[in-house]
C-alpha cells in the first residue's frame, strides 16, 4: 500500500489497467485503488469509514490474484465469466459466497464513482468552493443510495470536518494548483472509462445489485 499519495501514479495505474481490447486488469485496478486509499488517508480520519472497507476488499481480490484459480482473475471480464459459469456468486441473497470476486469488486466500483465525482468537482472548483459540499453532493449521487440511514447520517457529519480546497490540492503532490487541475484532467477520464466499462459489464450480467 502506498504511503504517500501521488496523483501521477493514479494516472499511470488506471492507464495500465486498460487492455487494448478495453478489458480491465484487476492487478492495476487494485494498484489504482491503493493510491486512492493513500489519498484518503493523507487527509486524516475523515474518510476512514470508506478507506478501511476498501482495504479489506483489496485484500480479498489480492487473495484471488495469488490463489490457485488466479488465471481466472486476470481481468474483471474473466473474473465475471468464471464466477458466473461456476455458480460462485450469490445473485439474489447472501449465501455461501459472500466474498466472491464479483461482489467484492462491486463495492469498490461504487466507491470509485463517488471519488470520481468528488475529484471532478474539485478539478472544476473555485477558491470559494466548499469541499464538504462537493464531497456530500458526490456521495449523495453515488454511495449514499447503497448505505443505510445511520451511515449516511454519520458520513454527513464526517464531511463537515473536511479540510479546505488548498489542502486537497497540496496532498496531490503534483505541483501547483494549475498542474494539479491539469493532471486531474488527464486522470479522471481514465477512471471514468474504467468505471463505465465495469458498469456496462455488470449491467449486462445483472450484477449491479448483488446482495
Amino acid at each position: 500500500m502506498a504511503d504517500t499519495f501521488s496523483l501521477q501514479r493514479v494516472l499511470e495505474t488506471f492507464r495500465s489497467s486498460l487492455s487494448e481490447k478495453k478489458e480491465v486488469y484487476i492487478k492495476y485496478y487494485i494498484a489504482g485503488w491503493q493510491e486512492l486509499v493513500a489519498f484518503m488517508n493523507s487527509l486524516g480520519n475523515v474518510f476512514s469509514f470508506i478507506s478501511k472497507d476498501v482495504v479489506s476488499k483489496i485484500q480479498i481480490l489480492e487473495n484471488f490474484l495469488s490463489g490457485e484459480n488466479r488465471s481466472h482473475y486476470v481481468t474483471i471480464q474473466s473474473m465475471v465469466k468464471y464466477e458466473l459459469e461456476n455458480d460462485l456468486v450469490d445473485l439474489t441473497k447472501r449465501g455461501s459466497h459472500p466474498e466472491s470476486g464479483c461482489r467484492t469488486l462491486l463495492r469498490l466500483h461504487r466507491a470509485l464513482r463517488w471519488l470520481e465525482l468528488f475529484l471532478e468537482r474539485l478539478r472544476t472548483s473555485t477558491e470559494d468552493s466548499k469541499t464538504s459540499v462537493m464531497c456530500s453532493e458526490a456521495y449523495n449521487e453515488s454511495l449514499a443510495q447503497h448505505h443505510p440511514w445511520l451511515i449516511r447520517k454519520a458520513v454527513g457529519v464526517a464531511f463537515c470536518a473536511l479540510p479546505g480546497r488548498d489542502t486537497f490540492f497540496d496532498v496531490m503532490n503534483a505541483g501547483d494548483h494549475t498542474q494539479v487541475v491539469a493532471l486531474l484532467g488527464e486522470s479522471l477520464p481514465l477512471i471514468a472509462e474504467v468505471y463505465q466499462i465495469t458498469e456496462d459489464l455488470y449491467a449486462k450480467n445483472n450484477l449491479l445489485e448483488l446482495p
